[in-house]
Parts: structure tokens; sequence; C-alpha cells
């Protein structure tokens, strides 16, 4: 069992940054935590994910070059800094956690059975 509880959300103009944190617990240790986003009337969309093991990194193509995924072992945490945003990053923005164990890095939300509540993330002027 995984538990997920994101904040950081909020809004921001765009070109500014923005950074998200997901606490999570339980058993964290060998699983994969990513983040998914959702657009009103729009699926919900790959963002990054994260290898809690070995620190390793998958980005989806609306994060390339933009956005950075990290974990914290430490704090438990994992943090998506968000640059150069772009009012069309506008959405919620969801913590998501692979069955513990799962290794491969999935970038479908089929692949990832707990989820945090979300958080708004708001690009405008």
């Amino acid at each position: 069992q995984v538990q997920l509880v994101e904040s950081g959300g909020g809004l921001v103009q765009p070109g500014g940054s923005l950074r998200l944190s997901c606490a999570a617990s339980g058993r964290t240790f060998d699983s994969v935590v990513g983040w998914f986003r959702q657009a009103p009337g729009k699926g919900r969309e790959f963002v990054a994910a994260i290898r809690w093991s070995s620190d390793s990194a998958w980005y989806g193509d609306v994060a390339k070059g933009r956005f950075t995924i990290a974990r914290d072992n430490a704090k438990g945490t994992v943090a998506l800094q968000m640059n150069s945003l772009k009012p069309e990053d506008t959405a919620v923005y969801y913590c998501a956690s692979q069955t513990p164990g799962r290794d491969i890095i999935g970038t479908m939300s089929s692949e990832y059975n707990y989820w945090g509540q979300g958080t708004q993330v708001t690009v405008s002027s």
C-alpha cells in the first residue's frame, strides 16, 4: 500500500516556475512514482516518472527540457520542478505510484495503482 499527497500548485504567469511536491508513505523503496496531469475535457497525460530505488527518470514530451523530477529519500518526497510554464500546462497534476516491486517505468495511467488527490496548476497572465 502506498499513500500519496500532493502540494505546491497555484497560479503562475506564463514563463514562470512552480515546484510540486508529492509526499509518499508506505512501501515506496521499490516503486515507481510518476506525475500525470489532466486538463478540462481531456484524459490524463503522462508528465514524468522516477524509480525510487535507482533515481532513474523518464519524461513525457510535455516535460522534456522544461520539467525535472527528483526524489528525496530522507523526506520521502518526489518533486516536480516546472520551468518556462505555458498556458497549456494548466491542469490538475496528480502524483501516482505503480504497484511496489514493478520496476518498469510506465507512461500510461492504467499502469499506476495509487493516486493522490491532485493539485491545480493554472498558468495565466
